[in-house]
């Protein structure tokens, strides 16, 4: 069995940065890829960033150049840096962990950017 658990969310001015964390837990031998998606009120969760074994990284359009992805193999826990954050980025977000086959997903955590 497999939780992630995420933690860092909260809300922020327009402009502002916040850290997201999010910590794997369980039989986990080695973690291949993780990552973080958000879902706004009324629309469908999309893919904010992703992180792989060895560094390389992914960005929603929509944030790249302001979110920054990192890993701590050692922890099993992924980061989200989100800086100069807007109130479109007003969201629940959550970790992704694929996992042997099955796709793990955190509690969510809810980030609140005001104007």
């Amino acid at each position: 069995q497999v939780q992630l658990v995420e933690s860092g969310g909260g809300l922020v001015q327009a402009g502002g940065s916040l850290r997201l964390s999010c910590a794997a837990s369980g039989s986990i031998f080695s973690i291949a890829a993780m990552g973080w998606y958000r879902q706004a009120p009324g629309k469908q969760r999309e893919l904010v960033a992703t992180i792989i074994r060895g560094g390389r990284t992914n960005f929603a359009d929509s944030v790249r150049g302001r979110f920054t992805i990192s890993r701590d193999d050692a922890k099993n826990t992924v980061y989200l840096q989100m800086n100069s954050l807007k109130p479109d980025d007003t969201a629940v977000y959550y970790c992704n962990l694929p996992y042997h086959g099955l796709t793990y997903w955190g509690q969510g955590t809810q980030v609140t950017v005001s104007s």
